[in-house]
């Protein structure tokens, strides 16, 4: 069993809606769903993307706002979960057993933006140098601090950060050694909200958008290239979780 410390390697669509979220996917990606038996509660729907097991849908908690929530691999959820508050974090679910699967906690970083820890009992997804269609491509965090934030995460998990510099403004790049994990930007406006966006990669990011639009989402950034990197759109699913794809650049 290997583990990926610093790598986001589960991600969880919140709904108040999961049959409804299940249909949007499954027709847009063409992820299949499994329910996975659990101890004492209710299956655990499971997302496959061919026979990949790549990410799950649970029940929105009430006031909570339907997202897709990352999960961050740590070597010990409590540590880290003490760490993370005692540098600014907000505790939204303290640490928890699910099951046999692993233990996670929820928080927020000391910027606004909602992660899961995890700690899984079957070890983590090994890094390879491809992503398949239909998987998770990148993971970025767009905050309002940009300052605080890269504070925070290089404290808690150990993280260094690569800056490129964009139009839009500097891009940082979160990396554990000399592999890349996430991104992170400041909002390019005041209205932006603070938050983790995940990537899954497409075919054809144009298709794929309108694919979205078609059935039920909402289109709020219109594909688009990012020279040297790839085309993506950013939509939001009729359930109001926010998701981008992305088509990367040849090589």
């Amino acid at each position: 069993m290997s583990t990926q410390p610093g790598k986001f390697v589960w991600f969880e669509h919140l709904s108040n809606d999961i049959p409804q979220a299940c249909t949007f996917y499954e027709a847009l990606f063409g992820w299949r769903t499994q329910e996975m038996p659990v101890p004492a509660g209710a299956p655990y729907p499971v997302i496959h993307n061919g026979d990949a097991g790549i990410g799950g849908y649970a029940e929105a908690p009430t006031g909570t706002p339907n997202q897709w929530l990352s999960y961050l691999s740590v070597d010990d959820v409590d540590a880290s979960y003490k760490a993370a508050l005692a540098a600014g974090a907000r505790s939204l679910m303290a640490p928890f057993d699910y099951g046999g699967a692993g233990r996670a906690a929820n928080v927020a970083d000391p910027t606004g933006a909602v992660f899961a820890l995890w700690k899984g009992a079957q070890g983590d997804p090994p890094d390879t140098d491809t992503v398949p269609t239909g998987g998770w491509l990148w993971n970025e965090l767009t905050t309002q601090d940009e300052a605080a934030a890269l504070a925070f995460y290089e404290k808690v998990f150990g993280f260094t950060h690569d800056a490129m510099p964009m139009p839009q403004g500097t891009y940082h790049v979160l990396k554990q050694g000399d592999a890349m994990r996430a991104g992170l930007l400041k909002a390019t406006d005041a209205s932006m909200p603070t938050m983790w966006l995940q990537y899954v990669k497409v075919d054809d990011c144009d298709a794929s958008a309108a694919k979205a639009k078609g059935l039920g989402a909402r289109i709020v950034a219109p594909p688009s290239d990012i020279p040297g990197v790839g085309r993506f759109a950013v939509f939001i699913d009729p359930l109001g979780a926010a998701l981008a794809v992305m088509k990367p650049a040849p090589g």
